[in-house]
């Protein structure tokens, strides 16, 4: 699947002012990246020359020995004209062979990128499959999902319970593929042959099942939408299942036997979960391949309509709240958290992963916006401003890019109340919603740049919020409200790293709300008489930093 080009007005003349700053100040003070760094995190020729059109992933797991082996037909559409393609496979599992029109094609691996060689050029514009043979035992996850692998464990009855959770450290761990997120598949079909008497559920809809003679049996699993490549998944166990109907949909629910009843109780919160984020956000976006939620020898992920959950059926984060408030103890996290990520993630992907604030601070922000739905603004405030005491501002948001690289993990809380604040930039609730929705609308199973997104925000609000982006997302620093209270009057700027900040902010006088606009230069207004007493910022709806003092 191709990268979105929106071709507005704004965004170009946008375009560069996300980019060479973070790339200027990422780039201090870290390591250096490597060859395989590059080759993992940039757009080469080998990998830019071909879009792949299909994927047919075939394999065989094997509990006992933890192997896997089969193969993936990759169609593709020559975007150029080339004779040699990029395909990454980790380097501790085996090339077999690659075929194309049945005849074997030469290859040869650099780190984990498998380049493939054609006896002939490929002209721009053909259409072809080739098929990639492999095996091996893929790297076991040792913390999943903060690390990527396979996890190989047994339920309560003995019987394999096997998962995969590989964002970041990528799809090629486990599978062939373009491991880029500019690339999606247009649609997919996943089989996986696994020992009789165990299920295998993977994204998308059941294409039924095959006995194939030999001890295993085949789940075929059809995935008519692009989907990330790390989210593809394979979740392995004698699962229970169960559903229920939400809108003339099907909801589909596997978990494991013993913890039947308690998921019958706890997955009660789903329908509400969609309920709400359907009417922020707009429709499910995946309503063709299903919404299920599975349970996994792991916390979670959110594998595009196979969500993965292992919350151990606990309200909050495994009992505990993040937001350190109480009130995120009302909800299931990883019920609300990794769905969100339906659209913001898997229907909405940045183009590289130094943007991945875009998957995830809007998916931290729905959290609160859950919170609203079920129980009122007054408690999504007080629970995103809990978020707060999680903010590192030790990083840029913002990574490197080309290299695989993601920015400070601020990602999630930093953006999200950089959401909230621009939400109370606007002012306008009815707007700020419409905005979302329509954002979800526009860029639906779309690839996009953090430009993109900042673009639409600019045009649909009618606001520059460029500045406030920039200082958010590649700088380390909050702005700061610097005030100075004088007798019957106050002076007031911002003292901000992005060039031309000028974002509004209300304050508190005397019980009274006023917005103020500073920005890098002083200015002054008058006070009532007394009630400098009473002055405070709306700090639970700008996430600033507010430097007070006494004038002389």
């Amino acid at each position: 699947m191709k990268i979105l080009k929106v071709c507005s007005l704004l965004v170009f003349l946008s375009g560069a002012f996300l980019l060479p700053a973070c790339a200027q100040v990422l780039t201090a003070g870290q390591e250096p990246f490597t060859r395989a760094d590059t080759l993992r995190g940039s757009l080469r020729p080998e990998r830019t020359a071909y879009d792949v059109l299909y994927y047919h992933l075939n394999i065989r797991v094997e509990p006992e020995t933890r192997h896997i082996e089969g193969y993936n037909d990759i169609l593709f559409e020559a975007t150029a004209d080339f004779n040699r393609i990029q395909v990454d496979l980790f380097d501790n599992m085996n090339v077999d062979s690659i075929l194309w029109n049945h005849k074997k094609l030469d290859w040869k691996r650099e780190f984990n990128a498998v380049f493939i060689d054609f006896p002939e050029q490929v002209e721009k514009g053909a259409n072809g499959t080739i098929r990639f043979y492999y095996s091996g035992s893929p790297i076991v996850a040792k913390r999943p999902p903060w690390d990527g692998g396979f996890v190989w464990t047994k339920s309560e009855n003995g019987k394999p319970w096997i998962a995969v959770a590989c964002q970041g450290t990528g799809a090629s761990l486990w599978w062939p593929n373009k491991d880029h997120q500019t690339e999606e598949p247009d649609s997919m079909l996943i089989s996986v042959a696994v020992p009789d008497g165990l299920m295998n559920i993977s994204n998308g809809r059941s294409r039924g099942t095959k006995d194939l003679g030999n001890g295993y049996t085949r789940w075929d699993w059809f995935v008519g939408n692009p989907i990330n490549n790390y989210d593809v998944s394979v979740n392995i166990a004698d699962y229970a299942h169960f559903s229920e109907k939400y809108k003339g949909h099907t909801l589909n629910y596997y978990v494991l036997p013993e913890n039947l009843e308690k998921a019958k109780k706890q997955f009660q919160e789903v329908p509400l979960m969609l309920a709400c984020f359907e009417k922020h956000f707009g429709p499910y976006p995946f309503w063709e391949d299903g919404y299920k939620l599975i349970e996994t020898p792991y916390l979670g992920m959110e594998h595009q309509s196979a969500v993965a959950y292992g919350n151990e059926y606990k309200m909050g984060y495994l009992g505990r709240d993040l937001s350190g408030t109480g009130v995120g103890l009302k909800w299931d996290f990883i019920i609300i958290h990794e769905s969100a990520h339906e659209w913001f993630g898997n229907s909405i992907t940045s183009a590289d992963i130094a943007d991945m604030w875009i998957h995830e601070g809007f998916t931290c922000y729905s959290e609160s916006v859950y919170q609203e739905c079920r129980w009122g603004y007054d408690e999504a405030m007080e629970y995103i401003n809990g978020l707060k005491r999680n903010v590192m501002n030790d990083q840029p948001v913002i990574g490197p890019y080309g290299v695989n690289r993601e920015g400070s993990g601020d990602m999630y809380y930093k953006a999200a109340l950089m959401l909230n604040t621009i939400r109370h930039i606007i002012d306008d609730d009815e707007k700020w919603w419409d905005m979302l929705r329509e954002y979800c609308e526009v860029f639906r199973h779309q690839i996009v740049t953090a430009n993109d997104v900042t673009g639409f925000f600019c045009e649909a609000s009618g606001r520059d919020l460029r500045p406030v982006f920039r200082q958010y997302l590649n700088h380390t620093e909050l702005p700061e409200l610097e005030l100075v209270m004088e007798e019957g009057s106050f002076r007031y700027r911002w003292k901000a790293e992005a060039e031309g900040f000028n974002m509004p902010v209300d304050v508190f006088i005397g019980g009274k709300e006023r917005r103020l606009h500073p920005t890098a230069k002083w200015q002054s207004e008058s006070l009532p008489e007394g009630s400098e007493k009473d002055f405070h910022v709306a700090e639970k709806q700008f996430f600033v930093k507010v430097s007070k003092k006494e004038g002389a």
